[in-house]
């Protein structure tokens, strides 16, 4: 046996194990890795403000701790508005449940010439096998539902004490990150560092411009039709359409269509109409213009970046994949090296044709040219004193 081969074999095994480790400990602690990430660019989106207030003479780590706490002011107070709105007209709701239930019995009766009555309706729902299994699952499933709104609650927490150390010691943590960098690399992490912090300001500031013109919108909708607390409504269709990624227009759309139920059923229906063709303008005309300007990427690069987000780490991914492509893109770019475009037609569209000959006669006169000895077509070849001599 060579003697190399005892140990390539123990080299083998041991680099075996250690991918075989290294791959357990990345499963169990892809949930914090995730949480650092949205961390971090939760830091770099409150860079700006905190560096400005750290500029006019306070402490970074109490300019840190006011940004957060009016961000949580406003996130609270928007919570209890919107829940006491909810809550008052659930309560509505219960006491026009009967009147609404007797309404369609009504119509059911009027149009099938049946003879159903709302006490057998009623007894029929309370006495269903369906409602009762249904009964039994939530009630064995509240302490899941509890669970997960624990576990909720420690991932925000967690989410919210990195992100107050990293935007508060933004300094160490970059004077520490260039301590063991050459001098032509720290100049490097420094710039990825700014540009970082330009493009997720860019993406949230186009994210708010976007709420608030989806606001604005659903605003006139909801005030002409009458419906209560349209204001409030509008604030939550705004924030919840574009901050919570995949799911937030079905959320938005689905209280205001709610509310607007109350009032009238057809209302529930103009909403829903109004939902949905707004979101259409908004996937394929306003979000991919507002995207490219603030964040300078293409249309297609951002709608490409946030499927391949989604698909990697799911609504997550979804949300900080613009400002992270964004931010890739504009660090790289400074590595490509370019030329001067040469001033051809064709690289604006144009082609240059006969002028005054239709389209079907250029069609047919390349496709019926017959070709010369040499395999060209008449006239290909010729300059201006006519055809050349054949050597």
């Amino acid at each position: 046996m060579p003697g190399w081969l005892p140990r390539a074999m123990v080299l083998a095994l041991a680099l075996y194990a250690c991918f075989r480790l290294g791959s357990w400990a990345f499963d169990q602690l892809i949930g914090l890795l995730i949480n650092i990430l949205i961390a971090f660019f939760l830091a770099l989106a409150i860079e700006p403000a905190v560096s400005r207030m750290s500029a006019a003479g306070m402490r970074r780590g109490l300019a840190t701790f006011l940004v957060f706490l009016a961000v949580l002011i406003a996130s609270v107070g928007f919570v209890v508005m919107l829940g006491s709105m909810l809550a008052g007209q659930i309560v509505d709701m219960v006491d026009e449940f009967p009147k609404y239930l007797d309404s369609v019995i009504n119509w059911v009766n009027q149009t099938f010439h049946t003879e159903l009555s709302r006490v057998e309706v009623q007894d029929s729902l309370l006495h269903s096998d369906w409602l009762q299994k249904y009964v039994q699952n939530s009630a064995t499933g509240v302490l899941d539902v509890s669970t997960t709104v624990l576990g909720g609650l420690f991932r925000l927490l967690t989410i919210f004490l990195f992100s107050f150390y990293f935007a508060a010691d933004g300094p160490r943590l970059r004077r520490g990150l260039c301590s063991v960098l050459p001098p032509t690399r720290q100049a490097e992490v420094l710039r990825a560092w700014e540009i970082a912090v330009a493009k997720t300001g860019g993406y949230l500031y186009s994210r708010g411009l976007m709420a608030l013109i989806s606001g604005i919108a659903h605003y006139i909708l909801l005030a002409a039709l009458g419906v209560p607390y349209a204001p409030a409504l509008a604030v939550w269709v705004g924030l919840v359409s574009q901050f919570i990624p995949t799911i937030g227009t079905y959320l938005a759309g689905a209280l205001p269509m709610l509310i607007a139920f109350t009032v009238d059923p057809w209302y529930a229906l103009w909403v829903l109409g109004f939902v949905v063709v707004y979101q259409q303008f908004e996937n394929y005309v306003l979000q991919p213009k507002l995207t490219a300007r603030t964040v300078d990427i293409h249309p297609a690069v951002a709608f490409g970046s946030v499927i391949a987000g989604t698909a990697l780490m799911g609504a997550v991914g979804a949300l900080i994949a613009i400002p992270a492509v964004a931010t890739l893109q504009a660090f790289l770019g400074a590595y490509v090296k370019r030329y001067d475009v040469t001033d051809d037609p064709r690289v604006h569209g144009h082609h240059q044709w006969r002028l005054g000959e239709p389209l079907a006669a250029r069609l047919r006169r390349f496709r019926h040219a017959p070709e010369s000895d040499d395999g060209q077509a008449p006239g290909e070849g010729d300059g201006p004193q006519g055809p050349r001599p054949r050597s």
